[in-house]
């Protein structure tokens, strides 16, 4: 099985994630579809249409959250340490074009999330920069064309 690189927090966010579609979500859609149900024939039921297409959604995301719960492989950012780019790895990148700077952390596929400026190791930057250190310079190939980007800083929080 292919183990997933997941930070504590990402793995604590999927697992309340999970529990919640669980205990508080999926009871609510039960009880949604019963009380359709109730409202007559179920072949003119919008009602019980739409809760049944809510349900089959709820379930799907749980199984989606239990594999990767079972797939992950939790890596403790804290005890890496390096010069290099890689999973877990703070990267703070200054844009060479318009001189701005953002930092970055370096997650994988599951946790990743833009606003909070948490990138995939799988993105176009996070492989561009990866394994590379502070003072490397690289080109990025992005939907809105091509940006080169200075690596300033590689630190682990």
């Amino acid at each position: 099985m292919e183990k997933l690189p997941i930070t504590r927090e990402g793995y604590v966010r999927l697992k309340d994630e999970l529990e919640h579609l669980v205990k508080v979500v999926k009871p609510s859609i039960i009880a949604a579809v019963a009380q359709a149900r109730e409202l007559g024939d179920l072949s003119e039921n919008a009602e019980y249409h739409e809760a049944r297409k809510e349900q089959s959604f709820v379930e799907g995301k749980i199984l989606e959250l239990e594999s990767q719960l079972a797939k992950a492989e939790i890596i403790d950012v804290s005890q890496l340490s390096g010069d290099k780019v890689k999973f877990g790895a703070s990267v703070t990148v200054e844009n060479l074009e318009n001189g701005t700077s953002t930092t970055y952390q370096i997650v994988g596929n599951v946790e990743s999330n833009i606003k909070e400026r948490k990138i995939s190791l799988s993105s176009p930057i996070g492989k561009a920069i990866m394994n590379k250190e502070a003072g490397d310079v690289v080109e990025i190939e992005l939907p809105n064309g091509q940006k080169i980007y200075k690596i300033l800083k590689v630190e682990f929080k």
